[in-house]
């Protein structure tokens, strides 16, 4: 995969996923533990079968663009938010992306949960790419936007779903980033927090013109936010456009 994180200019797409394909092997038989998969493997009785989560997807994303990617579980919509990430790398077609990407893709992912929520902040913020010194200038904003003072001690293994994504929001938006990714973050949590992070995520799309994809179940959320959707069924690309007439179309068929 082609991926350069370099200087964007308005010119370029911030986001080109060319002709992307993702295959998965997948076992043809469930197996209990690692031994039997070893026995299996040096016996060669060990079977796959091919699982295409991505055929010959492509999309560009502009600079300012506030995508949504919609379908139902298993279209392939966070496999293709993961591959744009880095996380995965397609089995077939290119993606550049262009800019500082903040991905919010997996709840949980880039933190460990035996350790405190402060000690956390600071290790999420290293994956990141930020600086000690900087978490440590940015860290009350942080704390403050999360709401979780009272439980900066406290092992995140302790915290509520929702708990978690308030940090993992607060972390990956303290710097204004080129590309936000979103997958489900705002579907955990309260109603009154949601509102904030859709706040702050208007923010960073009316003041600095960050490029936004969101992954959300929730049409009017999507609606409500987004100016363009692309919908996938079944890994493939179903319709790509105007929000508005590619969720009237996806909602019509679930119907």
């Amino acid at each position: 995969m082609d991926k350069n994180l370099k200087a964007k200019t308005d010119s370029e797409p911030i986001v080109s996923v060319q002709d992307v394909t993702m295959v998965f092997n997948i076992a043809n038989e469930r197996l209990n533990s690692l031994k039997e998969y070893f026995l299996k493997l040096v016996t060669r009785q060990l079977f796959y079968r091919e699982f295409i989560a991505l055929d010959q997807v492509s999309l560009e994303v502009e600079k300012g663009d506030v995508y949504a990617i919609v379908g139902v579980n298993g279209s392939g919509k966070s496999t293709l938010l993961k591959i744009i990430a880095g996380v995965l790398e397609p089995s077939q077609g290119k993606v550049m992306v262009r800019g500082r990407i903040a991905p919010l893709i997996e709840l949980g992912a880039g933190f460990d949960f035996e350790l405190t929520a402060r000690e956390n902040i600071y290790l999420n913020g290293a994956l990141l790419g930020y600086s000690r010194q900087f978490i440590r200038d940015n860290f009350d904003e942080i704390v403050g936007f999360a709401e979780m003072e009272e439980f900066l001690e406290l092992p995140m293994k302790n915290y509520s779903s929702g708990m978690v994504a308030r940090v993992a929001f607060a972390v990956a938006t303290v710097m204004v980033p080129d590309l936000l990714i979103i997958d489900e973050a705002l579907s955990v949590g309260d109603m009154f927090f949601q509102e904030k992070c859709l706040e702050r995520i208007n923010t960073l799309i009316n003041e600095h013109q960050t490029t936004v994809l969101f992954v959300s179940h929730n049409i009017d959320q999507v609606e409500r936010l987004c100016k363009k959707a692309l919908w996938l069924e079944k890994g493939i690309v179903k319709m790509n456009g105007d929000v508005k007439d590619v969720c009237d179309a996806y909602s019509s068929s679930q119907e």
